[in-house]
């Protein structure tokens, strides 16, 4: 039992921001990105740049000797061999896809015992990013990807290997693994780590026409490997046989959350498709492809694929249909900065109470929502979307805090959100949206509390044993910045959640003496959160502080200044944080389990006048 609970807590830490890595992992990530940049070069390639990292490897980018832009995808060498072995498999399996929509395969090859896997670069940005960047996808765009991806898993099903039919899995199918050319509106669809080819085909049926085959035992056992929960299916989730069926689901959820503006499948009974301003006969096709009911998914499925060519001659204008101006505050800064957010809140609680499986408790990280995934099971859809929903928040450059707090009536939210970007005001606000609609449908008594805090600002700190004391660097500084408050009312409606006394997600005993200095924090005007992160030989102080009274600057740097020098007298572990909110202005919404019918009018342009 001691070792299941170990891996069921297990994580890839390199899926973090480096700026929440300790100082050792950063330089090994570092140093391991220079060395696999170093040997492209010596094979001729230049330009080379990281493209992305995962659990299993690293992707850069560069130009090949006759300048074509191509990707090269390196396995992690410390993975057990048969895991590394998966590029090799990846490589084959994207070697038996010739398609417009599918950057092509060039070569796979292992230099140094280390494989690299080398194709061709889709053109433009993945569609999570072109969300995030845009917020909410029209309809006439949104039907363009749908006919593309709907193309795909035809040629993908109507495989054939030595003559016979042998259907294609991707088996992880979600917006950042669709690549998006804005110019000439291709799509291109990558990463194949999680392809194999099917067991079954789209009626279920095994396709193996070999006797002993179909004896076999092997055709028990599911060879499909896991994809993205919050896009895959149900049948992929729980280790049924490959099917075609499985990429169906994944185009579904990935459909469904460009169109909502969101980061996985799961809300779809509190939002559904029919409530996105779609045509009629596309939303309803997606909300049947998203059902419970296995027949209806599947007939859905058929009827995606043999009528997107002609839902796509849909005349589909641009179309004002929603009002996304931002349910709570927003402050946008004229200003552009790079952050890196993560949110810290109240997650594991609120799992513990929608999720029947033990051992959340023991998670202790401020990057919950890198892993809470392993507890998605038991928990509801909509609760399972307002917990990526509010993840998502952290996708945008923001720092702040969000208290929900549902009651009989309704849900009162109190906020602090500060968003550094002004091209990004409409798609944050669609995303802030998306929390509170969610929110709304959750039926629950209780209260959420979410800090985004920027990770570039985290203090880090080690010790060789716990018999010595944490001891920060000399340079160590707890940053702040000055905002005057812009009104005497405002001034007089400050607020806090220093009072509501301890969260039961913290496990950490502060000493009175850093308990005094926030206290005294707490009587100055300013908003922001401080949270320490505290392991056996490791410590991490997250923050985020804007003054809100510039006369009081002296007594509030001097207070900061003081926490860090008592960071030694620290000897417990576990997590413990504080938030204060700028002032008082919450915010009420009635409970609403479904949003409304919304279709796209079935003459646009009269609506348009």
């Amino acid at each position: 039992m001691q070792y299941k609970s170990q891996l069921r807590n297990f994580y890839i830490p390199e899926e973090q921001s480096i700026y929440l890595l300790n100082a050792n992992d950063a330089k090994k990530l570092k140093d391991w990105v220079a060395l696999c940049i170093s040997e492209l070069q010596k094979l001729g390639y230049k330009h080379i740049s990281l493209l992305g990292k995962g659990a299993y490897g690293f992707a850069f980018c560069g130009l090949d000797t006759t300048g074509e832009e191509c990707v090269f995808k390196f396995s992690r060498i410390n993975l057990p061999q048969h895991i590394q072995e998966r590029l090799a498999d990846e490589a084959y399996m994207l070697s038996q896809v010739k398609h417009v929509n599918v950057p092509s395969y060039i070569t796979y090859q292992v230099v140094k015992k280390q494989g690299i896997l080398m194709m061709q670069r889709g053109k433009g940005i993945d569609l999570e990013q072109f969300s995030l960047k845009h917020g909410r996808i029209s309809a006439r765009l949104l039907i363009d990807i749908a006919c593309q991806l709907a193309d795909v898993l035809l040629a993908l099903r109507n495989y054939r290997k030595d003559g016979e039919p042998q259907p294609i899995v991707h088996g992880d199918i979600k917006p950042s693994n669709l690549v998006f050319d804005q110019p000439s509106g291709l799509l291109s669809v990558i990463d194949w780590g999680s392809s194999v080819f099917a067991q079954l085909d789209q009626h279920g049926q095994y396709l193996s026409n070999n006797v002993m085959q179909l004896m076999s035992a092997d055709l028990q056992i599911s060879n499909a490997r896991m994809g993205d929960v919050y896009f895959i299916g149900r049948e992929q989730r729980l280790g049924a046989l490959s099917s075609p069926r499985f990429d169906e689901q994944g185009v579904a959820g990935t459909l469904y959350a460009l169109a909502s503006g969101q980061s996985c499948r799961f809300g779809h009974n509190a939002i559904p498709a029919r409530s996105l301003g779609l045509p009629v006969e596309f939303a309803t096709l997606l909300d049947s492809m998203l059902s419970d009911d296995v027949q209806l998914r599947n007939q859905a499925g058929d009827y995606f694929l043999q009528q997107m060519p002609r839902l796509k001659r849909l005349v589909l204008p641009e179309v004002s249909l929603f009002d996304d101006t931002p349910l709570l505050p927003v402050w946008v800064s004229p200003q552009v900065r790079e952050l890196d957010t993560v949110v810290y809140s109240s997650r594991k609680s609120f799992l513990r109470e929608h999720s029947e499986q033990d051992g959340i408790a023991y998670i202790d990280d401020a990057q919950l929502e890198r892993y809470y995934k392993n507890y998605l099971e038991g928990m509801g859809e909509t609760e399972k979307a307002f917990v990526a929903a509010v993840s998502r928040l952290a996708k945008y450059p923001v720092v702040g805090g969000l208290v929900i707090n549902w009651q009989v009536d309704g849900i009162y939210i109190d906020s602090s959100l500060n968003l550094y970007n002004e091209s990004l005001t409409e798609s944050f606000a669609l995303s802030v949206n998306n929390v509170i609609t969610l929110a709304r449908a959750i039926a629950k008594i209780g209260i959420f509390k979410a800090c985004l805090f920027n990770a570039r600002n985290t203090i880090h700190i080690s010790r060789d044993s716990r018999d010595v004391a944490f001891i920060p660097a000399a340079d160590a500084v707890i940053p702040y910045q000055i905002s005057p408050i812009l009104s005497t009312d405002n001034a007089s409606r400050q607020h806090s959640y220093f009072e509501d006394g301890k969260d039961p997600d913290e496990q950490l005993t502060l000493p009175v003496s850093i308990m005094d200095d926030i206290a005294r924090l707490n009587l100055i005007r300013h908003t922001g959160c401080i949270i320490f992160e505290v392991s056996s030989l490791y410590m991490k102080v997250h923050s985020y502080f804007r003054l809100l009274d510039p006369e009081a600057e002296p007594e509030f740097a001097q207070l900061l200044k003081s926490i860090v020098t008592k960071i030694a007298l620290i000897n417990d572990v576990g997590v413990g944080g504080y938030m204060k909110l700028p002032y008082k202005d919450t915010r009420f919404f009635s409970h609403q389990a479904q949003q409304p019918v919304c279709y796209f009018p079935a003459n646009p342009h009269k609506s348009n006048e």
